[in-house]
């Protein structure tokens, strides 16, 4: 594995801190370099999103099948809830997905394989980068309930602010379905 980056309970999720380089001007951080992508064969980044997200607000859960995406924080904290479906999406239906729960500052940038779902509580207000491996494309767009007990994700206390798709999200073993029949 390449220098610098963490491994954690899921394979091929990575946590990797971020160099800081400080001086009387401000603080530089580098978020990216390409040389990080293929000791992974992660492929090369064909898209790069913002997000900002008032505290409170959950996003997820979230997964993709052709597409890999590297989160950095900018500012604020959030909650990251991850769970593992690449054997249910290879067909093993009695499979229970192993799950992380983990924090991620401005000091932190996570690499999620595909078939990682993934989702962001944010503790206060974020400021999130995402560089993905593929560009937008609605066909691998997935997702499923934040909250389904397939996963058993520990969140944070309360009821978050979900976008319409995320309040309305299927199940995780109907999201898994669908995505296996190509929808």
């Amino acid at each position: 594995m390449e220098e610098g980056w963490q491994p954690t309970a899921l394979p091929g999720v990575l946590r990797r801190t971020l160099a800081r380089h400080e001086d009387e001007r401000g603080v530089l951080r580098e978020a990216w370099r390409a040389s990080w992508t293929g000791p992974r064969g992660v492929g090369p980044i064909a898209q790069v999103n913002h997000t900002m997200s008032r505290a409170g607000v959950l996003r997820g859960l979230h997964f993709h099948q052709r597409q890999a995406d590297l989160w950095v924080v900018l500012d604020g904290r959030a909650q990251v809830g991850l769970a593992d479906i690449r054997s249910l999406l290879a067909g093993d239906e009695d499979a229970r997905p192993p799950t992380l729960s983990l924090p991620l500052t401005s000091a932190d940038c996570l690499l999620i394989p595909s078939g990682i779902a993934h989702g962001l509580w944010a503790l206060t207000d974020v400021s999130l980068l995402y560089l993905v491996t593929a560009e937008y494309d609605a066909t691998d767009e997935h997702g499923f309930a934040w909250n389904d007990p397939a996963t058993g994700l520990p969140w944070p206390a309360g009821a978050p602010l979900l976008s319409e798709r995320d309040r309305d999200a299927p199940s995780l073993a109907q999201a898994v379905r669908r995505a296996r029949a190509g929808g």
